[in-house]
C-alpha cells in the first residue's frame, strides 16, 4: 500500500463519526421529487449538495435548471490535464415516504439500530453519495489525487430522469469526461461485492382499441359486434409462443446474445430458481425457454402486461359491451435493441392481426436504451481489485434486469462508459418501508472507492 492510500484510508477511518453525521443532515431533507409540495425541499438539498461540493474544494459549482428538478455540478481538476477525468453520478431526491404507519422510526431522521440505519433514501441513494464524497474527501487532502473528478448529482431519478438526457445533450462539454463512476447499484451480500456492467433498456406503451361509438347491452348485442375487450385480450395473448419468445415481427434481430463466459459467471450468482421463487412466492417458474431464470432476468428481453383497463369492474354484474380497452405494455431491452425499433415492431404486429372494427393507437409512454460495458476495461479492473482487496472475496460481475437511465445517456450522448458499483444490499428494502443502510457495508465501501481511485493512478 502506498503512503498516499494509507493516508487516505486513515483519514476515512478517522472521519467516520462526521461522515455519518452528513448522511444524517442529507437524510433530514425530504427531497421527495415526486410531490410537488416538496420543490423547495428539492432546492435545500441541491443547495446542501453545492455548499459540500464547495467545503471539499470543487469549483464552477452550479445549481443548474433542467426545467425540471435541478441538477448540481461541480469539478476539481487538480490531478492535472494529463490525467484522466472521472464524472461521479448521483441522484438526490427520493421516493415518497408512504405509507408512514409502517415505518418503525420517522422516514427523514436516521435512526440507527446495531448495524443498520434507517431513513429514506439511506441507501437509494444518499448513502451512496455520500460515500463517494468521503472517498474522494480522503483521497484530495492527500494532495496526491491521481484523477481529476467532476460530479452530476441529480433530482429526478425517482421520476424516470425525465429532462436529463436533453440536458446532457446540452451540456455535453462541461460534463466530457473519461469514463463515468455510478454507485447507484449494489452488492449481492455483505461478503460478497459484485459489479453491473449490464443495464436493460425499456419501451413502455400504452395500446388504446376503440369498437363501438358506445357501451352496449351484451344480450342485445353481444355476438354481433367484436368485443375490444377480447381483442385486447386475443392480441396479447399472442405476444408470446409456447416457448416464451416474444413474436413480434423482428423482434430479435437485434438481441445481443449472452456469450458463454457471461452464462458461466452468472451461473456463480446466489439467484437460482429457488431465489426468485422465494422473492415471488410462486411454486414454478416461467419464460424463455433455453435460458435460467437469472438468465431471463438480466439478460434478455422482455414484454409484459403492467395493467388493463376496460368495461365494468365494479361490484357485482353489469351485462355490458365494452366501447374502448386499454393496456400498458412494458418492454425490457437489451443491448443493440433500440425503443423506437420496438415501437414499429409492436405496431406492425398490431395491424396484421387486429379486427377491421377496431381503431387502435400505440402511444410510447417513456423509453430507455439498454447499456453494457466492456468487463476488462481499465476502470472496471481497477474497481474490481479495489473490491477484492476491501472485501477479501473475489468478485462476480452481473447484469442488471432495470434501468438507469443516465447509464445509457452518458454512453450514448458523452461516448462515456460507467463503473456501476454501490454498496446497497438485497434486503435494504429500497422504496419500501423501513428503507436502511448496513454501516458495516457502507464504511468497506468507502474504503474501496478510495483504493479505486488510487488504482487508477498505477
Amino acid at each position: 500500500m502506498t503512503n498516499s492510500l494509507a493516508n487516505a484510508i486513515h483519514f476515512a477511518h478517522e472521519n467516520r463519526a462526521r461522515f455519518l453525521d452528513e448522511l444524517g443532515e442529507l437524510i433530514a431533507i425530504p427531497s421527495i421529487s415526486a410531490d410537488s409540495t416538496h420543490t423547495p425541499d428539492i432546492k435545500r438539498a441541491a443547495e446542501w449538495l453545492a455548499n459540500k461540493l464547495k467545503s471539499l474544494g470543487f469549483e464552477k459549482i452550479q445549481i443548474m435548471d433542467t426545467g425540471g428538478h435541478p441538477v448540481v455540478f461541480g469539478e476539481n481538476m487538480q490531478a492535472g490535464k494529463d490525467a484522466p477525468t472521472m464524472i461521479v453520478y448521483g441522484h438526490y431526491d427520493v421516493q415518497p415516504a408512504d405509507p408512514l404507519d409502517l415505518w418503525d422510526s420517522p422516514p427523514f431522521a436516521a435512526t440507527i439500530k446495531d448495524d443498520l440505519l434507517f431513513a429514506r433514501g439511506a441507501t437509494d441513494m444518499k448513502g451512496q453519495v455520500l460515500a463517494s464524497f468521503a472517498a474522494v474527501e480522503a483521497a484530495l487532502q492527500t494532495g496526491a489525487m491521481p484523477v481529476n473528478v467532476k460530479y452530476l448529482l441529480e433530482g429526478e431519478e425517482e421520476t424516470g430522469s425525465p429532462t436529463l438526457g436533453t440536458f446532457i445533450e446540452a451540456n455535453k462539454e462541461l460534463f466530457a469526461a473519461d469514463f463515468a463512476l455510478n454507485p447507484d447499484a449494489g452488492m449481492l451480500s455483505p461478503s460478497q461485492p459484485s459489479i453491473t456492467y449490464a443495464l436493460r433498456g425499456l419501451a413502455y406503451f400504452e395500446v388504446n382499441l376503440t369498437g363501438p361509438s358506445h357501451d352496449l347491452h351484451s344480450g342485445q348485442f353481444g355476438g354481433t359486434v367484436r368485443n375490444p375487450a377480447n381483442e385486447l385480450a386475443s392480441l396479447i395473448g399472442g405476444m408470446h409462443d409456447d416457448k416464451g419468445r416474444i413474436t413480434l415481427p423482428g423482434f430479435y434481430d437485434k438481441v445481443r446474445e449472452l456469450d458463454a463466459q457471461e452464462r458461466e459467471e452468472m451461473a456463480k450468482l446466489p439467484e437460482g430458481d429457488g431465489f426468485y421463487k422465494a422473492h415471488t412466492g410462486v411454486s414454478v417458474l416461467w419464460g424463455e425457454e433455453g435460458y435460467s431464470a437469472v438468465e431471463r432476468a438480466s439478460g434478455r428481453p422482455t414484454l409484459d402486461v403492467n395493467g388493463m383497463l376496460s368495461g365494468y369492474i365494479g361490484e357485482g354484474a353489469k351485462t355490458v359491451l365494452p366501447a374502448k380497452a386499454m393496456a400498458k405494455i412494458s418492454c425490457r431491452l437489451v443491448a443493440d435493441q433500440h425503443p423506437k425499433e420496438v415501437e414499429a415492431q409492436l405496431n406492425e404486429y398490431i395491424a396484421a392481426r387486429i379486427h377491421p372494427s377496431m381503431d387502435w393507437s400505440v402511444k410510447m409512454l417513456s423509453s430507455d436504451v439498454a447499456s453494457i460495458s466492456a468487463r476488462e476495461s481499465k476502470e472496471i479492473q481497477a474497481m474490481s481489485a479495489a473490491l477484492q482487496e476491501v472485501f477479501d472475496a473475489p468478485v462476480l460481475f452481473k447484469r442488471e434486469g432495470g434501468t438507469i437511465p443516465v447509464v445509457g445517456y452518458m454512453q450514448d450522448k458523452l461516448g462515456v462508459e460507467s463503473v456501476l458499483t454501490g454498496f446497497g444490499l438485497p434486503e435494504d428494502r429500497m422504496h419500501s418501508p423501513n428503507e436502511r443502510l448496513h454501516l458495516p457495508t457502507w464504511e468497506k465501501g468507502i474504503d474501496a472507492m478510495i483504493h479505486f481511485i488510487f488504482n487508477l493512478g498505477k
